[in-house]
């Protein structure tokens, strides 16, 4: 038994200790990790309450919002007297009292082109557990050209969808190019979300993470993920990486400095 984990830790992560998957010094693989989690909502509150209940290490938490009571509905790691707190320092304090071992690290901001090569570099695993589609592309870019996965999840309504992007796997735009026409994709305060939802799709991005960082399983690299609630479905299809794909192509941009992420999220040349 690595003389690193201590009488408590043992105790604390004893299921993952006896597990040959796992065992002790994948635990120390964990507790040595840096993930990353942009957006502390529906997806984020999740993926933050399984992995820091996991043992990561190092827990980066990405949110420029302040908690809201309708948040409340999805957002498992705010409570009532966390309304009008920011979200990162609700996750923070939710983390610390979960499990001491993890170091959280905030950034009460809005991941942009401005600030993504301050904040995202030095973790081994970004979850894109965002809401919107200029920070999924960027995340996409700018984690493609620096070889950092990304665990990525999204929701509507009653369906979700999951993939994991890895340098020598296919990216985000080889199965979306472009985002689509601003308005035409509704996102939760207009249309609604069922509450539950980004439970299981966190849930499965946290999953993906904990795999990368422990090198075990087969991650969904070149697989997307289709879950839908009202059926209790899942559906699995696989995509290829595009020779054209202007990140991971044959012929790849060197930076995100000159795109332009508003509107289609469009690589020009």
């Amino acid at each position: 038994m690595p003389l690193s984990l201590d009488s408590t830790q043992l105790d604390r992560y004893s299921r993952h200790i006896i597990m040959d998957e796992v065992g002790p010094e994948g635990q120390e693989r964990l507790l040595d990790s840096r993930v990353l989690v942009v957006g502390a909502g529906g997806l984020g509150s999740p993926v933050v309450q399984y992995l820091a209940g996991a043992g990561v290490g190092t827990l980066g938490i990405v949110d420029d919002d302040a908690v809201e009571r309708s948040n409340l509905q999805r957002q498992v790691v705010h409570g009532d007297d966390d309304v009008g707190r920011p979200k990162v320092e609700s996750a923070a304090d939710f983390v610390a009292n979960l499990n001491p071992d993890v170091t959280v690290e905030t950034y009460e901001t809005r991941l942009e082109k401005s600030n993504v090569s301050e904040v995202v570099p030095g973790y081994d695993v970004v979850v894109d557990a965002s809401d919107n589609f200029p920070t999924r592309y960027l995340l996409n870019d700018f984690c493609r050209l620096r070889e950092i996965p990304v665990a990525h999840g999204a929701i509507y309504k009653f369906e979700g969808q999951a993939t994991t992007l890895v340098p020598d796997g296919p990216c985000y735009r080889c199965l979306f190019p472009e985002a689509p026409e601003p308005g035409t994709v509704p996102d939760c305060a207009t249309t609604g979300v069922l509450g539950v939802l980004p439970g299981t799709l966190g849930c499965l991005q946290a999953t993906e993470a904990a795999k990368l960082v422990l090198d075990v399983g087969e991650p969904l690299v070149g697989r997307i993920l289709f879950y839908d609630a009202m059926d209790a479905t899942f559906e699995t299809v696989q995509y290829r990486r595009n020779p054209d794909c202007p990140v991971c192509g044959d012929d790849p941009i060197d930076s995100v400095t000159d795109v332009e992420y508003a509107d289609a999220c469009a690589v020009s040349r």
